[in-house]
């Protein structure tokens, strides 16, 4: 007889397979969203310093054949709230050092988030702060925009790489408190 749970309840069976059995495999799908778009990031990064592209002209990769995909705020914005699912949906599966280094990512992503909601809102309702022509977010008043998104990306991405690293590298307390098969060492029969 099939049971049927609750949306609820499939949704917390959901979580805990993900940070479980299914918690190696949905980091590695995550990190290539990360990296895809860091590779987006640096791409345009280079058209600009390297090539000497004028900042409009400097759309990335995707940007190039698909221009409205960079001046997009809802596409920004989907990303940022993507990575801020992604890193509070896989944040069950780590313990210890990976635990807390994980957390330092997710909170800087929960204010990169906030940017990107701001300039979202901008954008809809024709308001922009300072009376620009164009949405601006709050650091954009000090730092320009292609080179805080590379910062914001960069302050986010490496405390994901130090917890990934712990996360497979764990101490034997973090591993004997992992529900998944992360550990490099326990794939290995030992525990470090």
């Amino acid at each position: 007889m099939a049971t049927h749970l609750d949306p609820a309840s499939r949704y917390r069976r959901g979580v805990v397979t993900v940070n479980s059995d299914r918690h190696r495999a949905a980091l590695w799908v995550f990190m290539v969203i990360v990296v895809a778009h860091w590779a987006e990031h640096l791409a345009q990064a280079a058209q600009i310093y390297v090539l000497d592209w004028p900042v409009p002209e400097a759309r990335g990769v995707l940007g190039i054949p698909f221009p409205w995909l960079v001046s997009s705020e809802w596409m920004h914005y989907g990303y940022a709230l993507l990575m801020l699912a992604g890193l509070l949906l896989l944040l069950p599966g780590f313990t210890g050092r990976s635990r807390t280094w994980w957390r330092v990512s997710l909170w800087i992503q929960v204010w990169h988030h906030l940017e990107h909601f701001l300039l979202l809102v901008q954008a809809l309702s024709g308001a922009h702060l300072g009376g620009g022509a164009a949405p601006m977010s709050l650091i954009q008043f000090v730092v320009p925009r292609v080179e805080l998104h590379l910062l914001y990306n960069a302050l986010v991405f490496a405390p994901m790489v130090v917890a990934m690293y712990l996360h497979t590298h764990p101490r034997p307390d973090e591993a004997a408190a992992m529900a998944c098969g992360c550990a490099t060492a326990r794939e290995e029969g030992a525990v470090r």
